[in-house]
């Protein structure tokens, strides 16, 4: 694998992973409470329990993209 090949598969991985964060996170912002009562019926959760889990969940989707996709991507381009 060359080194085009790689920088080029790790800028589409941050592409779609931050697409599917921002398609993640609209759609909790605009059917947070229909979704936290499902999950909350599904897993015996509080509404507002399951609302601080959307929200660790989007920070640590967040994180690991940044991580694994977006700081490899820098790396390749600056070598």
């Amino acid at each position: 694998m060359t080194q085009e090949f790689l920088t080029t598969v790790f800028g589409w991985m941050t592409v779609l992973n931050f697409a599917l964060l921002a398609l993640s996170a609209l759609l909790i912002v605009t059917l947070q409470d229909w979704a936290a009562g499902i999950h909350g019926r599904m897993f015996q959760m509080e509404p507002g329990d399951a609302k601080r889990a959307y929200f660790r969940y989007l920070a640590n989707y967040k994180i690991l993209t940044i991580v694994f996709c977006l700081m490899p991507w820098l790396a390749l381009k600056l070598a």
